[in-house]
């Protein structure tokens, strides 16, 4: 593809680097930036990602799928979209054997907003679309019978393999998550709640929601409860003044407001 403008889209970065790799090397790499750029929000600017984003990132995934997302933020560095050398945050759990366990006991233990789960179903349903069209390009690609240098073709499978990825996480996401229900108690900060910040250095305020991992996008204020943050604030009371350690350094902030999932917000599985 052509140069593209200097201050991208995540989408945008993600798709000059990826035309860069030869095609051996798409699959998992296409996968895992990808993921990295649907977490962070693919229509946001390169250089609106932050360190703490991508610290944030990093709580989420295991060593092996690091690798990727590292070579495509050492990428953006380097082509100046972003000023800051991001992929030195990247740091993501150590695999053990608890790390797994611990792992796959929240894969059976989904908790999502009647939003969040809404907004899987659409993804689905596109996703599925998407699916339709990607076989049709794999028929036309094979059309050519010359499959050596078929890059199309080649392309077009390791994109179905991605989107039949993602279909199967989904459906699997969907079918053991349960719906939080309206919340009354506000004393403390729990799943599902949104909470104001105030940041005692800078004075800036900031509102989170509290969500599950898979719904998160800190640039949306949909804050992990596995990320540094969300582990802090949760639990914690109105007033009270916490302390988080980040790539970026050590920030407090103090809990100025809790407040429940609302009635309009509430939902049930259908």
């Amino acid at each position: 593809m052509g140069d593209i403008e200097h201050n991208p889209t995540l989408a945008q970065a993600a798709e000059a680097f990826l035309s860069k790799l030869p095609p051996e090397e798409w699959g998992r790499t296409q996968g895992e930036i990808l993921k990295f750029v649907r977490w962070l929000g693919s229509s946001r600017q390169v250089s609106d990602v932050s360190p703490v984003d991508v610290a944030s990132y990093g709580e989420q995934i295991v060593p092996s799928a690091a690798k990727p997302v590292k070579s495509f933020l050492a990428y953006v560095h380097k082509q100046g979209f972003s000023s800051i050398s991001l992929s030195p945050h990247l740091k993501p759990k150590r695999t053990t054997a608890r790390t797994v366990a611990t792992w796959q006991l929240s894969q059976a233990q989904v908790e999502l907003t009647a939003q969040g789960y809404a907004k899987l179903e659409k993804e689905l349903a596109d996703l599925k679309s998407q699916r339709s069209r990607v076989i049709e390009d794999i028929q036309k690609a094979a059309a050519d019978k010359d499959f050596r240098e078929n890059a199309p073709l080649a392309a077009a499978r390791e994109q179905k393999s991605h989107v039949e990825g993602r279909i199967k996480e989904i459906q699997a996401v969907l079918n053991q998550a349960k719906i939080i229900a309206e919340g009354q108690d506000t004393s403390r900060a729990k799943f599902g709640d949104t909470v104001v910040l105030h940041d005692l250095s800078s004075g800036a305020e900031f509102h989170y929601t509290l969500v599950d991992p898979r719904e998160a996008n800190p640039a949306k204020g949909r804050l992990s409860v596995a990320s540094p943050l969300g582990k802090a604030i949760l639990d914690k009371e109105k007033g009270q003044t916490v302390e988080v350690a980040a790539p970026a350094g050590t920030f407090s902030c103090r809990i100025e407001s809790i407040t429940a999932l609302s009635r309009e917000e509430r939902g049930s599985r259908q």
